[in-house]
């Protein structure tokens, strides 16, 4: 039996993952397969796909938030407070089990509910258009890199250029290539039919799509091309949905999917393009194709910097798909010299980011230059997405400056002739030997970077920095930094025994062995701090095994002492404040005497938490009435880029569902044993 879960809370952090935490637990006892989707403040994670959803016996909403159930219609639901998922686990399988759960049926909509759900759907036509795409590409890759590696290595230059002596193995290697660029067309139209009219449209979109590209069945020696594959692949796609739709005998739905609806969409297609579209939009293609192969002069240096712009605007979204898809089937139509500014342009935008982040220390703070090093990588590759980070947080700047520099780069690729015989982009294609006039194609590359890395470096504003820099990248003048002394030496944290960290004695020298993110850091290094568990961000001076406040606030008093002693606080009142602001929106008291106050505040200096216990238990009004003895307190910048509090708190609430984990932290006699307990929350 297998059991889908949902799990979500209002404030999307320890609940939902708690609940996760038991209901897999309790399926694992009980020997049933489950997969739980959450709903936290970090997003969706753990997503339940279509086929999971098909094929799943029952459905858990454990959930004090509206989840949108629409995709759960014929299924068995059981829908229940978040509560229930943390305490009551085994109960929620067992009703699923035993049938006890009504089936879930399509219920009438608000029209805000409609309108909301519109607003945050993809555009379909779009949708369907990428999803054939997506499937194609790598038939155009296939075809054009095995095309590139046989006329590289086995052709001979004659004055018609490379040629392939027939007979040779090198012509092989050309004919599978040519094989695999046979599918193009049809496999693009029978992925968006599909995506339309689901199995059903597969073989129709894919008749159509053949069709489309064999002009001989209406009179044409080019053929439809692409646009005639992407027509017969919504043609066939909309007319299987509409005889799906048909009211038939029951006797006959059996056989509707894989017979009936087949035949009639591909009879209806086919006979639709030979006789009235095919030949005018092979027409229009052959028009459209001999415009393109004609450009020459000021024309083509418009193109190229249509195709530039298009490129880096959305980088890898659908203004950059649309641009990308022009150039892959001109690809197939032979003309290879649409790609080649497109992939120059494609992997401009990751490449300037990376070296202007590595190059301008004062314009790019530590986390962003490392980000940098990963978008280089990425646009030696071809991936555009790499210059996303970089875009997001300052677009105003950034995406000019990227737009620039790739409009630069595909001029140059265009005016130098550059061919790509692959639909992909990047110095990579080119080392492979699908690119035409390599050394332009570098030289394209190089001038876009250098422009777009310019144009960063004159608009981005410096950083704000305290003091000096050292190579570390830590602020000599900053407080925090001061309060280092020695720099400590880092040991990998990995190992099966974790080194503990431990405090030397006033006035003597720092030699103890601690972690690197046992380091104090400044605010702005916190953004850099890589959380893979929990002890990256404690050591044992923020450890306090007996709590003396009587009261909440008297806890947290307390507690933010530990942070004001070890430096990671610049205000105690201020990161208070924070605290209490967090507390009024809900309590943090979790149940199962628990506690985690957290705050984000300009106080704070590093990422920190500080763990108390609190053996005779406090009041925290905690859901479940139980008093907290085990209280976590995190400290995060709010500056801190991505959400690190969050991820401290899924770790938290997922490990403390572990009831010996509890009460091995609640029996502990020293420092020492704590810390090395909490090294496996992670």
């Amino acid at each position: 039996m297998k059991i889908l879960a949902i799990t979500s809370c209002p404030n999307g952090i320890a609940h939902t993952y708690m609940a996760a935490e038991n209901l897999q637990r309790a399926a694992a006892k009980l020997g049933i397969e489950m997969k739980v989707e959450t709903q936290g403040s970090i997003g969706v994670e753990n997503q339940l796909t279509e086929q999971e959803i098909r094929e799943a016996d029952g459905i858990i909403i454990a959930a004090d938030k509206k989840v949108l159930k629409d995709r759960f219609v014929g299924k068995k639901l059981l829908e229940v407070g978040v509560q229930e998922g943390i305490r009551h686990p085994e109960e929620l399988i067992q009703r699923v089990i035993s049938g006890d759960v009504p089936v879930y049926r399509a219920q009438l909509r608000s029209a805000e509910d409609i309108k909301q759900e519109k607003k945050s759907r993809q555009n379909p036509v779009y949708r369907h258009l990428m999803n054939g795409v997506g499937y194609m590409v790598p038939f155009i890759v296939i075809g054009g890199l095995l095309i590139a590696i046989a006329l590289t290595l086995g052709g001979h230059k004659t004055p018609g250029g490379l040629v392939i002596p027939d007979g040779s193995f090198w012509k092989t290697i050309q004919n599978v290539g040519s094989a695999a660029f046979t599918f193009m067309v049809p496999i693009l139209a029978g992925f968006i039919a599909m995506s339309i009219a689901d199995r059903p449209g597969l073989a129709p979109g894919m008749v159509g799509g053949f069709i489309a590209a064999n002009g001989s069945f209406y009179g044409s020696e080019a053929g439809a091309g692409f646009i005639g594959g992407i027509i017969a692949g919504f043609l066939a796609g909309y007319v299987a949905l509409g005889i799906k739709k048909l009211k038939i005998p029951k006797a006959l739905q059996p056989i509707m999917p894989i017979i009936i609806i087949p035949i009639l969409a591909s009879l209806i297609v086919s006979l639709i393009f030979i006789f009235l579209i095919g030949a005018p939009i092979a027409q229009l293609f052959e028009a459209l194709t001999a415009w393109l192969a004609g450009m020459q002069g000021t024309s083509s240096v418009l193109l190229a910097l249509i195709l530039g712009a298009m490129i880096s605007f959305d980088m890898g979204g659908p203004v950059n798909k649309v641009a990308f898809l022009f150039g892959s089937a001109m690809i197939g139509e032979g003309n290879y010299e649409i790609m080649g500014p497109i992939a120059a342009a494609i992997c401009i935008p990751p490449i300037s980011m990376g070296l202007a982040a590595m190059l301008n220390k004062r314009k790019f703070e530590p986390a962003e230059r490392e980000a940098g090093k990963a978008a280089f990588t990425m646009g030696l590759f071809g991936i555009t997405e790499g210059a996303i980070p970089f875009a997001a947080q300052d677009p105003l700047r950034v995406i000019p400056s990227i737009m620039v520099g790739s409009m630069a780069g595909s001029v140059i690729a265009m005016l130098g002739h550059v061919g790509d015989r692959v639909a992909h982009g990047g110095p990579i294609v080119a080392l492979l030997g699908a690119v035409d006039n390599v050394v332009m194609f570098f030289i394209a590359v190089i001038v876009g970077s250098a422009v777009s890395v310019i144009l960063i470096s004159l608009l981005k504003k410096d950083i704000e920095m305290a003091g000096p820099v050292t190579a570390e990248g830590v602020e000599l003048n900053h407080p925090a930094a001061s309060a280092v002394g020695t720099p400590v030496a880092p040991t990998p944290t990995a190992s099966a025994n974790p080194t503990v960290p431990t405090t030397p004695a006033p006035g003597s020298p720092t030699a103890t062995t601690v972690s690197a993110s046992d380091q104090e850091q400044t605010g702005d290094e916190a953004q850099a701090v890589q959380i893979e568990k929990l002890t990256d961000i404690m050591n044992l001076d923020l450890i306090n095994l007996d709590l003396e406040g009587a009261s909440r606030d008297e806890v947290i008093d307390e507690m933010i002492g530990a942070l004001d002693r070890t430096g990671a606080v610049s205000s105690p009142d201020d990161f208070k404040k924070a605290i209490l602001a967090r507390e009024e929106e809900s309590s943090t008291g979790i149940g199962m005497n628990i506690a985690i106050p957290h705050g984000k505040s300009d106080a704070v200096l590093k990422p920190s938490v500080v763990f108390g216990i609190k053996q005779d238990g406090v009041d925290w009004s905690s859901l479940d009435g139980s008093e907290a003895k085990l209280v976590f307190m995190i400290a995060v910048p709010r500056s801190s880029k991505g959400n690190a509090h969050l991820k401290v708190l899924q770790m938290l609430s997922r490990k403390l569902m572990d009831d010996p984990f509890r009460e091995a932290l609640l029996a502990v006699k020293t420092k020492e044993e704590a810390y090395r307990l909490l090294d496996e929350v992670r």
